[in-house]
């Protein structure tokens, strides 16, 4: 069937092309043309062009999430906190997934075809290539992730720091004196920050002793095969920091490969507290990085920017809590002296600063 055409609307309307061109794009018209181009329009079946609407207007009213990983939770859950605020506004959320760093260059690059009024990136890998083409973008672009501080780009990041000292801290608190940190690939912005952080966080505690692996990926097959071979090695620790929820769930499963109890023989950590960490049993001690409020605040950011884009740039730094369950507690809790073990339990940092 073929398509019908506004030159079709405004003669079953009996009025010029124009006069039906401004009715049906809100423009000036008298209450009486807008009835009746309105109402052959129903008639006829007419549904407007997007793409010419969208030259006219200079807007598509369409914004892209890109990510690294459309399978991961975390970014999920981002996306459901974007796509929440930016439907408010009257825009479509398209979805893009960039697995290699040529790839997330490229997606940056293709926003000058016209596609999308503005973008929100969650790179794994910043380098310079992608900065670069980020400070040539032809539409506001706000990255999910940690930028330099000398980049002038609206920008929302956790606090992985932070995360990895309440981990560590909490670990001490349970008794743990030997500490392994199962990290995803250090070459990636989470890694390197984990790792730093994890380092950091050691350091405060001296009656530690303290190792670190790398998992091939952020993911439990590979969380479950480096914790393979930490638990194989001649050194097994009593306690494992995954770098994420992903990484943790494979470590839990690669210890009871190994016939060992957790929390009883090993405590697991995660970070991220993603949905799954409380459905897995035992269910997982994780840092919750705040990825609705991160989400929410970039989607903000993105459209504040794009209402004013001579704005100066914002980094939001969004604080960490500690959710406490049953995979880190310590062998031997003592009932009485720890009534409330049996609930989740929040260290909540609940500040969030704001950088121009």
């Amino acid at each position: 069937m073929a398509r019908v055409t506004i030159t079709q609307v405004a003669a079953h309307a009996g009025v010029s092309v124009a006069s039906a061109s401004r009715a049906l794009n809100g423009l000036i018209a008298s209450p009486q043309t807008v009835a009746k181009v309105q109402h052959a329009a129903e008639e006829l079946g007419y549904v407007a062009d997007a793409t010419a609407q969208s030259l006219k207007r200079g807007r598509t009213n369409q914004l892209v999430y890109a990510v690294a990983d459309i399978g991961n939770p975390v970014y999920v859950e981002m996306m459901t906190a974007v796509e929440r605020v930016v439907s408010a506004s009257g825009y479509r959320l398209v979805l893009s997934s960039m697995g290699t760093l040529s790839s997330s260059v490229d997606v940056v690059r293709d926003l000058s075809r016209g596609y999308v009024d503005g973008m929100i990136l969650s790179p794994l890998r910043v380098t310079d290539e992608l900065l670069a083409v980020l400070a040539k973008t032809p539409v506001p672009v706000v990255v999910l992730g940690h930028l330099p501080d000398s980049q002038s780009i609206d920008n929302v990041r956790a606090d992985s720091r932070t995360a990895m000292r309440l981990v560590v801290d909490h670990l001490a608190a349970e008794g743990r004196r030997d500490v392994t940190f199962v990290n995803g690939p250090s070459d990636t912005t989470p890694g390197a920050f984990r790792r730093d952080g994890f380092a950091a966080a050691v350091a405060a505690h001296p009656e530690i002793l303290a190792r670190s692996v790398e998992a091939e990926d952020f993911t439990i097959g590979a969380g479950y095969a480096a914790a393979r071979r930490v638990l194989s090695g001649e050194f097994r620790p009593d306690a494992i920091v995954a770098a994420n929820d992903l990484i943790g769930i494979g470590v839990i499963r690669a210890a009871e490969d190994f016939g060992l109890s957790v929390p009883g023989d090993i405590a697991v950590t995660g970070i991220d507290n993603t949905e799954l960490a409380g459905v897995v049993r035992p269910g997982l001690t994780s840092v919750d990085l705040g990825a609705d409020e991160r989400g929410r605040a970039a989607a903000e950011l993105l459209l504040q920017r794009i209402t004013d884009p001579a704005r100066p740039a914002h980094t939001i730094a969004v604080a960490p809590s500690l959710v406490v369950r049953g995979s880190s507690l310590a062998r031997r809790p003592d009932p009485a002296s720890s009534p409330t073990r049996d609930h989740t339990e929040h260290t909540d940092l609940n500040e969030e600063r704001e950088a121009g």
